[in-house]
């Protein structure tokens, strides 16, 4: 079946056609007639055949005046239809190809993130063996080295597969929440509790290198529902950003508290070297990494930041970034009020006391009539 645009094209150049020979044709039927009606009222020899006369060639004028601005018309028309339907075209054909590039892309996208699941399974399987051989070297548990030197290589071993555990663990949760696998294990979390503990792992790195971190948490705040150990790799990731990113002797802040509209919001700011805002977008995406993440000593795969504002869009919350070269950064990410547990009020009413069985009770009869008499709502008056 033809397409919609082929066939309004060929209607239209047959009524273009059509309407071409139009004016030719109604001159042509007209003419003749026109003129011996004219002649006839001259050849009257009278004033009034003489007006007569004029009047039938000035209509015939008129007429042919009238078809030929129809016909332009027409052509007009045609013209702007034919021009419609070729634009319409486009559009389908252009869409088309954008449908099948989308296909590609995704099909394209899938494929890259199962390909980066099967080989960080495949990869881990070998790294274990080298973290832990690396690590009974490094002690020496069977025994001193000979050389000492290659005590510091093991170390050296040890730590570079600790960093490739690590970049493999961020491919795979990256791999699984773009394929759609990355499923929240929901409990009750203490915000300000994971924040603490991440505050904590972190503390011995950042006092390393002489940085200052400040903790401002609200006091009594409710858990919230959500994924443990995803927030716990929020709050990780984050951290570990400010901490690679800020000089020497410089600050942190850690702020937990409520939001406007009655969620709750962890807040972490540095004194760090900044993003310029051109960046921001490339920060955020996979895989990317700003100007100073390049010069950076301490360069990651640039999956921190994508991974952590993935993980909260799947809480239901948000994730903003606010940066100025030379001045800090700070990332703030909000839980929505729905995630908010609100404590159980307290039983007001008690429960109802037991009925004592009496001891003095009357005749068989009499106990039988007492517990089949029904029970009466107060103020009934029966």
């Amino acid at each position: 079946m033809p397409p919609r645009s082929a066939k309004s094209s060929a209607t239209a150049s047959v009524t273009g056609a059509v309407a071409a020979n139009l004016p030719i044709a109604a001159l042509a039927a007209t003419a003749p007639v026109t003129a011996t009606i004219a002649l006839n009222f001259a050849l009257g020899g009278s004033f009034d055949n003489y007006v007569l006369a004029v009047l039938a060639l000035a209509a015939e004028g008129y007429f042919a005046l009238l078809a030929h601005r129809l016909h332009s018309t027409t052509l007009a028309t045609l013209e702007a239809r034919a021009e419609k339907d070729a634009l319409i075209g486009e559009l389908e054909q252009a869409k088309s190809i954008s449908d099948e590039a989308r296909h590609r892309a995704e099909s394209a996208n899938v494929a890259k993130s199962r390909f980066l699941a099967q080989m960080s399974h495949e990869l881990r399987t070998p790294l274990n063996a080298i973290l832990g051989f690396s690590e009974v070297m490094k002690s020496e548990i069977f025994g001193a080295h000979a050389v000492p030197v290659y005590k510091e290589y093991s170390a050296d071993i040890h730590n570079s597969g600790v960093h490739l555990l690590n970049l493999i663990n961020e491919i795979l949760d990256l791999s699984r929440i773009e394929a759609g696998r990355y499923e929240l294990n929901e409990e009750a979390v203490s915000l300000v509790h994971v924040v603490a503990d991440c505050h904590h792992l972190l503390k011995l790195r950042a006092s390393s290198r002489g940085i200052t971190i400040h903790e401002v948490f609200e006091q009594g705040m409710p858990r919230i529902w959500g994924d443990e150990r995803a927030t716990r790799q929020i709050v990780l990731n984050l951290l570990s950003n400010s901490i690679k990113f800020t000089p020497q002797g410089g600050e942190i802040w850690l702020k937990v508290g409520w939001t406007a509209s009655g969620g709750q919001y962890l807040s972490v700011k540095d004194t760090g070297s900044g993003i310029a805002e051109d960046e921001i977008p490339i920060v955020l995406a996979s895989f990317g990494q700003g100007s100073n993440s390049i010069k950076s000593a301490e360069q990651g795969a640039g999956l921190g930041l994508p991974i952590a504002k993935s993980l909260i869009d799947m809480h239901g919350g948000t994730f903003t970034l606010k940066s100025k070269l030379r001045i800090g950064t700070e990332v703030i990410v909000t839980f929505p009020p729905e995630r908010v547990m609100s404590a159980l009020a307290p039983m007001t009413e008690e429960a109802p006391p037991l009925q004592p069985e009496t001891t003095n009770a009357g005749t068989t009869d009499e106990k039988r009539r007492a517990r089949n008499k029904p029970i009466m709502s107060a103020g009934t008056g029966l």
